[in-house]
């Protein structure tokens, strides 16, 4: 099922433009975001086959069908709370059966884990990205033998620097294990003419292997160092090399672009999220009230364009976070929506759309 198909069918109980242009916060070349509500039809939605959600391939444009839409709100989840408080300006489609959706009926104090802490989780999500920013991994990945030293009197060498010091390749070295020392290994160097003890070196391929390899040695050779393997700096370094790529490669373009020419090293629209979500929940606990179209625009595109310092930012958030704690502690909002008439409302709805499209 597709978009095109809900529009053919007339399916679509809510469509409206959100994101930036219903917050008020839009540039002349920001996207244009869809989101919306639809209904499936009635053999489909008694079939096997229920389908929660439809969007394009971008996910710019996203509908969800009726029943997800109230799990959701029941959760108080921002994205589909915030179609109840669409501004009348973004609204391109509205059923006259949507309209017995209202916000004041599912408002409730869950809003403070649904607005405030997922706004936490992006504040932490701009620290991750801060590092990432001021921290770049280079393109060409460490191997195994960046993590091996050798014992050298009470300190240690890098086993590259250590093979060069004394005038040995690596093809020449056999390791075997020490027992009962974890990721300490005996080195052993094969001097013979023709390498007659056959030492495998220390790795299979430096720009692929994973670990070292162990070599049998004949009885009778005596180690000539011992080298340690920091397996778990490794592990931990290939983590963050792998995690750092991935974001190289997924960010987005423009986005990126962004925090490098306001310079302030971080993704600026997603600290603009973050307060605006604070300021939304602060004012759900204290109003009981949902506002979408935010009145301090330029307040949040001057974090837009960085001009903030990043520390300031998360000082601030921070504060946000806890007098919003503050406020829902004290707000009169249920604890909860009331899931029974809730349930009652759906139920109604659907068969009322049904009976219309028999008609």
């Amino acid at each position: 099922m597709t978009i095109a198909d809900l529009r053919e069918q007339h399916l679509i109980l809510f469509e409206a433009v959100s994101g930036s242009r219903a917050y008020g916060t839009n540039l002349p070349h920001s996207d244009t975001d869809l989101k919306g509500v639809f209904i499936l039809p009635e053999d489909r939605f008694f079939g096997l086959n229920y389908v929660p959600q439809v969007a394009n391939e971008t996910n710019d444009e996203v509908f969800y069908e009726l029943r997800r839409f109230v799990e959701l709100l029941l959760k108080n989840n921002p994205t589909v709370l915030e179609l109840l408080g669409t501004p009348a300006d973004c609204i391109v489609y509205q059923h006259p059966l949507f309209a017995r959706f209202q916000a004041r009926d599912f408002l409730s104090k869950l809003c403070r884990q649904s607005f405030a802490e997922y706004a936490v989780a992006q504040i932490r999500k701009a620290k991750g990205l801060n590092k990432k920013i001021n921290h770049p991994e280079p393109p060409a990945r460490k191997s195994v033998l960046d993590f091996c030293y050798v014992t050298v009197g009470a300190g240690a060498q890098p086993i590259a620097a250590w093979l060069s010091r004394q005038g040995y390749e690596a093809a020449q070295c056999g390791l075997a294990k020490v027992p009962h020392l974890t990721n300490l290994y005996a080195l052993f160097i094969d001097a013979t003419p023709e390498r007659q003890h056959g030492y495998r070196g220390l790795v299979r391929d430096p720009e692929v292997s994973q670990d070292i390899l162990l070599s049998a040695v004949p009885k009778g050779e005596v180690p000539v160092a011992y080298l340690s393997f920091n397996r778990n700096g490794y592990s931990t370094y290939c983590r963050v090399f792998r995690e750092y790529h991935d974001w190289v490669a997924k960010r987005n373009a423009e986005r990126h672009q962004n925090t490098v020419q306001h310079g302030k090293n971080y993704d600026a629209k997603n600290m603009l999220h973050v307060f605006r979500l604070l300021q939304m929940a602060g004012e759900i606990a204290e109003t009981g009230q949902l506002h979408v179209r935010r009145p301090n625009r330029e307040f949040l595109l001057q974090i837009r364009r960085g001009e903030f310092e990043y520390d300031e930012l998360v000082a601030n958030a921070e504060q946000l976070v806890a007098q919003v704690k503050a406020s829902f502690a004290t707000s009169t909002l249920p604890e909860a929506p009331n899931k029974e008439a809730v349930e009652q409302l759906l139920i109604r709805l659907r068969k009322a759309f049904y009976e219309q499209q028999a008609t």
